[in-house]
């Protein structure tokens, strides 16, 4: 039991689950193999402290705020947070001055921490960039948009990129099982027994957001009222509730067939198929977004440039359900299906996209843009010289002139080969008018 006057011990026992449980250390970290294993850059870095400005991009309750707070105990310099949501530029120019004067007098670096970071405008940005180009603070933002489209270009070119994944099945369940053994920051007081099959739907439902797992787990735990014995018994039908997602009606390998069959049928032509196994998986506990998203890669797998409204269509259902959720979002999901089923098909684009991606990655001819297409804006006179010779399609009748694109490695290489099915044909006699028959 805390001491009364314990405020700490008080403070920390408020905090859910997933904060108390959060690793203070890179041998706790949980997932992320990829970017903190054992002599990764990442890891190296933070060990040495030489960490540069860097931004964590991935989905929520993955590691990117835990890691950060890692760094932040790791490392010998000062340590700033901010939210994006919530600072202004007086909060940044604060910072910058702190972590200043931290240089100065103390020649310490000062890390500053930024969730949120796409949140930040370019008035805001601006104001963080001299002090990231001239060392004055180690930049280290967190989000969960893609930093590339979402922020301002000149602080993402000067920070170091490491994308977070979701988490595995057995990460998140061994993390729940450590967490109900841990008697000082977990749940190990409550002599709680979760069931197998309750923990297995928590990690699974998830969807590889730790976060959310542990939110589950602690709500079972709280509510669930002791048994004779004193023990807690968190049982499947407990998981349900405190995740509010219903277990799958079927075992993982029926899960995986009726998915196969659901992607077999759109790309067969079988609406009445593909409808039975998108509510079959849906009906017995599947994330309805796992259909849509499978629906949207077949939607230019299989359909592609035939009908290219097909993407549309999917995108604009996805977009449905997101904001409308279930029931509601059915009906446009089930459209997309229907649409997706009924439209001509052509894999001419998948054929086109593995035949690019194995030239790009055996001919790697680095030098083989031809003169007249490269960059001319800062030049010499020959190159601008070279630019000369590109021939501008508008100044020629149709918008469309003959003109060697390609290096000339590949300039004869045909990635792309219109069928005669659907809108391919229509581009089959663009192709002819133009002159292009290949």
């Amino acid at each position: 039991m805390n001491d009364l006057f314990d405020l700490n011990g008080n403070e920390d026992g408020a905090k859910p689950l997933a904060e108390r449980m959060r690793a203070n250390n890179l041998n706790g970290f949980i997932g992320q193999k990829h970017i903190v294993a054992e002599g990764s850059l990442l890891r190296r870095a933070i060990s040495l402290d030489r960490l540069g400005s860097c931004i964590f991009w991935g989905p929520p309750g993955t590691g990117k705020t835990t890691l950060a707070n890692i760094i932040a105990q790791t490392t010998h310099g000062e340590f700033i947070k901010l939210n994006a949501v919530q600072a202004g530029v007086a909060d940044v120019k604060r910072a910058v001055e702190e972590a200043r004067n931290n240089l100065k007098m103390y020649d310490k670096r000062t890390y500053l921490m930024l969730d949120e970071c796409h949140r930040f405008n370019k008035t805001q940005s601006d104001s963080l960039l001299p002090a990231i180009e001239q060392g004055t603070i180690i930049f280290i933002g967190s989000t969960t948009e893609n930093p590339f489209a979402s922020m301002t270009p000149a602080i993402v070119s000067r920070c170091r990129i490491f994308e977070f994944k979701r988490l595995s099945f057995d990460d998140i369940r061994g993390a729940m099982v450590a967490a109900l053994e841990d008697s000082r920051k977990g749940l190990g007081n409550y002599s709680a027994v979760v069931e197998d099959d309750a923990l297995d739907h928590i990690a699974r439902v998830a969807g590889g957001d730790l976060r959310t797992a542990y939110n589950a787990l602690e709500l079972a735990v709280l509510t669930t009222p002791p048994q004779a014995d004193g023990k807690i018994k968190v049982t499947l039908s407990d998981a349900e509730q405190s995740i509010q997602k219903k277990a799958m009606s079927y075992n993982e390998d029926a899960f995986y067939d009726y998915l196969s069959a659901f992607c077999k049928s759109l790309r067969g032509s079988d609406a009445n198929a593909a409808l039975y196994y998108a509510m079959r998986l849906i009906e017995g506990g599947c994330d309805p977004m796992i259909v849509a998203r499978r629906l949207s890669i077949h939607a230019a797998e299989d359909v592609g440039m035939a009908d290219p409204n097909a993407l549309n269509v999917v995108a604009s259902a996805m977009y449905i359900f997101e904001k409308t959720g279930y029931p509601e979002g059915l009906e446009p999901l089930c459209e997309a299906i229907i649409y997706v089923c009924e439209a001509p098909k052509s894999n001419t684009v998948e054929a086109a996209m593995i035949a690019a991606k194995n030239d790009a990655r055996e001919v790697r001819d680095d030098d083989g843009v031809p003169p007249y297409l490269k960059d001319n804006t800062f030049g010499d006179r020959a190159t601008k010289a070279q630019s000369s010779k590109y021939k501008y399609p508008h100044n020629y009748a149709g918008g469309y002139v003959e003109q060697q694109y390609l290096p000339d490695k590949l300039k004869d290489r045909i990635y792309y080969t219109p069928t005669d099915y659907g809108f391919e044909k229509t581009v089959k006699e663009i192709r002819k008018q133009k002159g292009k028959l290949k």
